[in-house]
């Protein structure tokens, strides 16, 4: 029997607790919860205690990992993982994984959302934009990416997408045109939606020379990560370029001066949103409860990151 954690700052919501629970119960586990936790300190005395955790966007670092030689998986509980010490945690052997596709939709639908909701002047009185028509461009073609190229098409965009990883022949089976290089994306594109993930390649590699490329009339949708942006490269381009508009589902460092400069061509959510639906959380949770199981069953390590 292993001791199975669901350790939450942000608390899954009760359905979702209700399916994990029954998940490893079934298997002969036992499930325990730590959620709406104050202090780093909470999280690393529950991992002296716990074979398995379970995250959302809760921080599991050194600390945590080498709280006690009991801890061997962490599933974060969602897509992105660079919460997650992963050289600590393979320093220790600690098998660490995601459960990737789960939040998709609900992603991609929220990055829709700031599209309309910029497009139409933040619901204010005065002439919008349609999307109809539109050229969007897709920075990697990820489970995110192939639900945003999905919806894209029923609003009669014109899609187009760049991942380096990704075969052309996958992109384009989508209905989506693969363009050759990241250059050619942004200088095609009015509206480009970020799905890159935040590691020593991309963190600022969304600069002035990229988004200088941009056509007029141009949004940048931001719901990977805040630090995959150049944010003061950007806020010279905002400067020299009154038609540009930047909306993200995670507020930058410079938030103040972003909002302070160009109020009305900028729009950011209090938190990150990005999975913040019932379904999305159920989803994750259910999946990440799912891997453990199979993991202790037979080792299966299928969504392994590191």
């Amino acid at each position: 029997m292993k001791r199975i954690t669901v350790a939450t700052d942000k608390p899954f919501a009760k359905e979702a607790i209700d399916q994990i629970r029954e998940i490893v119960e079934d298997a002969g586990h036992e499930l325990h919860l730590l959620e709406s936790y104050k202090q780093q300190s909470d999280l690393i005395e529950v991992a002296k205690i716990s074979d398995a955790l379970i995250i959302r966007s809760d921080k599991v670092d050194v600390d945590v990992i080498n709280a006690d030689d009991r801890l061997a998986i962490v599933v974060r509980a969602g897509a992105g993982y660079d919460n997650v010490d992963l050289k600590a945690a393979t320093n220790r052997g600690v098998v660490v994984m995601n459960t990737p596709g789960q939040n998709s939709n609900a992603v991609a639908e929220l990055a829709f959302g700031m599209m309309i909701f910029m497009g139409r002047n933040k619901f204010a009185p005065g002439t919008g934009s349609e999307l109809r028509a539109k050229k969007l461009g897709i920075h990697a073609f990820g489970n995110v990416g192939k639900y945003v190229a999905r919806i894209a098409k029923g609003f009669g965009m014109d899609v187009y997408a760049f991942d380096a990883f990704v075969p052309k022949e996958v992109i384009e089976k989508e209905g989506v045109r693969a363009l050759n290089s990241v250059e050619e994306l942004y200088s095609s594109c009015q509206y480009i939606s970020l799905h890159i993930p935040a590691n020593d390649h991309t963190v600022k590699s969304i600069n002035a020379k990229l988004l200088s490329l941009m056509p007029k009339g141009a949004t940048l949708v931001n719901t990977a990560r805040k630090e995959v942006i150049h944010e003061t490269e950007l806020l010279e381009i905002m400067e020299q370029r009154k038609d540009f508009v930047y909306v993200s589902d995670i507020a930058p460092s410079q938030k103040d001066e972003f909002e302070s400069k160009f109020a009305h061509r900028v729009f950011f959510t209090p938190k990150k949103m990005g999975a913040e639906t019932a379904e999305a959380n159920i989803n994750a949770g259910v999946a990440a409860a799912r891997q453990i199981v199979k993991f202790f069953a037979t080792g299966d390590t299928t969504f392994k990151v590191n």
